[in-house]
């Protein structure tokens, strides 16, 4: 709890009862990516009473000060995850949903030489791969 009012302060934002709440979603143990509706479904099966306008109001909140990183894949749902610094791109299985998280040295490198080669530095860039278990495979 002391974590989280913490960070909450750190980013200027007041410390209420539904912004430490869904931090607390957000950090638990296995939690990656979240759609608002999820949130909003674990808050319920808590017994909180946070509202789903409330809800995505927070995100949005947490967005705007670097908590939380928003993204909107192909096909789905805006989802969120905890902006823990450190760069990783993503493959979504097209199947399932589910949301993996990879990080290629090699797929980096060949980025900032493509750049480069015409004639431009890479400032920052997003990877996603929508992918289909090879048993399933067209």
């Amino acid at each position: 709890m002391e974590q989280e009012t913490r960070e909450l302060r750190r980013v200027g934002l007041k410390v209420t009862h539904p912004r430490m709440r869904i931090l607390q979603i957000f950090e638990e143990e296995g939690v990656q990516h979240l759609t608002a509706e999820d949130v909003y479904k674990k808050l319920l099966a808590e017994q909180e009473d946070i509202g789903l306008a409330t809800v995505y109001r927070v995100l949005t909140q947490f967005e705007a000060a670097g908590i939380v990183v928003k993204h909107n894949f192909e096909g789905g749902q805006a989802v969120y995850e905890l902006d823990r610094g450190k760069h990783h791109d993503h493959m979504i299985d097209v199947d399932s949903g589910k949301v993996i998280e990879f990080v290629s040295e090699e797929i980096e490198r060949l980025q900032q030489e493509i750049a480069a080669k015409h004639g431009y530095v890479l400032e920052d860039h997003s990877l996603v791969l929508y992918v289909r278990p090879k048993n399933k495979a067209r």
